[in-house]
């Protein structure tokens, strides 16, 4: 069983890095690194304070070339997202520029005071498919006033992969022929994620606003989205929803820091 495992995991590996060699050269697809953080409860308040302890080095010294954007959500996880071009770009150390102008002694003891607000954090990569995702004014992963999210992770078996993929094209073939002003974007797991899912991101202003957003999308899509969201079911191995809020004041633009 240990082999089997073993091989099922050099073959996805395989699969992920075709995949990503395929969305390098393609303007569909877009590479994000993301962090996670899973705060204590009792330490989110300090967690946050020394986000923002960081973010203010990283102003006062204009650093960097690229930013990160924060989903904070309400089982105290925090998610640093930031788009990435090319496998190689893991192997940089974003902090490495504010070391330099810092000291990596003063920026040590910054990351030293995180050390008791977790018990676990770690890196992975996601991939949003623009295809898939159904935003027909255009790709935007950060609508104005629209900082509230739901994010639902469908886990598929590797034998459903095909499956998954044509489901997703129905979904989207459907909202686009009834016009659903509820958008999305669909992520596809990459290297680090454990299992096989598709992650499914929607924005409203808040939990409020969403579920009449959703209550009135299940009425446009009718029976035809009830029979979708059905085998939907029946091809899904598990469901999980995340919900929180994208946190301008714990994120990082050098552009603005820059300026």
């Amino acid at each position: 069983m240990k082999t089997a495992t073993r091989i099922t995991g050099i073959l996805l590996l395989f699969i992920f890095q075709s995949f990503w060699a395929v969305a390098q050269q393609s303007n569909d697809y877009q590479a994000y690194w993301i962090h996670e953080d899973q705060a204590k409860p009792s330490m989110a308040k300090k967690h946050e304070n020394v986000d923002k302890e960081l973010i203010a080095a990283c102003k006062e010294f204009k650093v960097g070339d690229k930013g990160w954007s924060t989903l904070a959500t309400t089982d105290y996880k925090y998610f640093y997202i930031t788009p990435i071009e090319k496998m190689a770009d893991l192997d940089t150390n974003p902090f490495a520029d504010l070391a330099k102008k810092m000291g990596e002694e003063k920026m040590g003891k910054i990351f030293e005071k995180y050390e008791d607000c977790y018990d676990a954090h770690g890196d992975y990569i996601l991939i949003l498919d623009k295809k898939l995702s159904y935003q027909p004014g255009g790709i935007n992963t950060t609508p104005a006033g629209q900082n509230y999210r739901e994010n639902t992770r469908y886990h598929f078996s590797p034998e459903n992969a095909k499956k998954a993929n044509e489901l997703a094209k129905k979904f989207h073939k459907l909202y686009t022929e009834k016009g659903s002003k509820q958008h999305y974007r669909l992520y596809r797991n990459g290297f680090g994620t454990m299992g096989n899912y598709f992650l499914v991101a929607v924005a409203a202003e808040s939990p409020e606003a969403m579920e009449r957003m959703s209550s009135e999308n299940r009425k446009l899509l009718g029976q035809e989205g009830q029979a979708l969201f059905a085998e939907l079911e029946q091809l899904v191995s598990k469901v999980e929803t995340i919900r929180g809020y994208m946190r301008p004041d714990l994120s990082y633009s050098p552009a603005v820091a820059n300026n």
